[in-house]
């Protein structure tokens, strides 16, 4: 039995820095995750992918965020549980809970926080008849490695903010990018889409709107597609094509454990902690919904400092905590009293 004050179910950017709130109040975390490395999607799917709006980093790749936030919490110990996927919810008499993952390892703590982000997920396909037969020959529905598209002929198809950002960043990799999109309004933000003009008016990108994809054509990989605008049908020659339109997300197991649920999301009260409709249990980051909801890494980082406080106060209801400023404080293995952070306490994969 795994014990600890906070159970962080979901290691991405939002429950890595939950730990460092709650160390801060000196509660312990432990986290399960069903990947096997910390970091979730920043890790897993688009680790070289550039963010823009990590405050203080005009730009950051998704892997470094991770990076700093494992040597942000460091000095903290927290547990993983890693390669394991929180699978039932048990709740105990004197409320606290036991949370089981498919292997069986089982965990105790007075608090539970749900930072699952998407959960469970799986790219959203086109309905290109064709297009299972060139999966991992030349199409490709999440970009892991930039660098395999180096000097390469690359078709993007999407709106939104993953096809604009990585239509960017391949501009200077790729030997061409094409953007290919259904409408001649993007979903992203502003900027990007300022970008991607500015690039489309340099030469740097090609940029077909409104169009479609039609048809993937090619012996043994992708050599080309076909794409429809209006009432002309052409051929785009390409080496990848990546059709970037998001991710189906599903809870899991999660799903089942009595919480209120909206939308594939779970409802939280955002006018005070982001605790569920189960006391004790929080939800924290994009898996969570409320009035005014914005699924963004920063406000992942904001739910969970409110979390961490309200955490605390159910754990030691008796105690007033009095708020401190790092910058006077300071974080203890990063200000002097301590000469190396302690390495984090990993539980390895079964």
């Amino acid at each position: 039995m795994i014990k600890t004050d906070i159970l962080i179910i979901g290691a991405g950017p939002t429950g890595l820095f939950a730990v460092f709130e709650a160390g801060l109040l000196k509660l312990k975390c432990h986290l399960i995750d069903a990947l096997p490395q910390p970091g979730g999607q920043c890790s897993e799917i688009y680790p070289k992918k550039p963010i823009y709006d990590i405050p203080a980093f005009p730009e950051i790749l998704a892997g470094d965020l991770v990076a700093n936030l494992m040597k942000q919490i460091a000095p903290f110990q927290p547990g993983f549980t890693l390669g394991e996927r929180a699978q039932t919810i048990d709740k105990q008499e004197d409320g606290s809970f036991i949370v089981t993952t498919n292997k069986g390892t089982k965990h105790h703590a007075p608090i539970v926080a749900i930072a699952g982000g998407l959960g469970s997920f799986e790219p959203r396909k086109p309905t290109i008849s064709n297009i299972s037969e060139y999966e991992d020959k030349g199409v490709e529905y999440i970009i892991r490695d930039p660098e395999i598209y180096r000097n390469k002929k690359v078709v993007i198809a999407g709106g939104g903010d993953s096809a604009l950002d990585w239509s960017v960043f391949l501009a200077d990799v790729a030997s061409s990018v094409t953007l290919v999109h259904r409408r001649n309004e993007f979903r992203g933000a502003l900027d990007s889409v300022d970008k991607v003009q500015e690039l489309k008016d340099a030469g740097k990108i090609k940029l077909i709107t409104p169009a479609e994809i039609m048809g993937i054509f090619g012996d043994d990989k992708v050599e080309g597609l076909s794409v429809k605008r209006g009432d002309e049908v052409f051929n785009e020659e390409c080496d990848h094509f990546i059709p970037l339109f998001g991710l189906a997300p599903k809870l899991g197991p999660i799903g089942d454990w009595g919480l209120e649920i909206e939308k594939n999301a779970i409802k939280v009260d955002n006018t005070l902690d982001y605790q569920t409709n189960i006391p004790g249990v929080y939800a924290i980051g994009d898996v969570n919904t409320y009035p005014g909801k914005l699924k963004l890494i920063l406000c992942g980082f904001h739910e969970a400092t409110l979390m961490c406080q309200s955490a605390f106060q159910l754990i030691f209801p008796e105690k007033r905590y009095v708020m401190k400023y790092t910058t006077v404080g300071g974080v203890e293995g990063f200000d002097g009293t301590k000469k190396e952070a302690p390495k984090a306490v990993v539980k390895a994969i079964d």
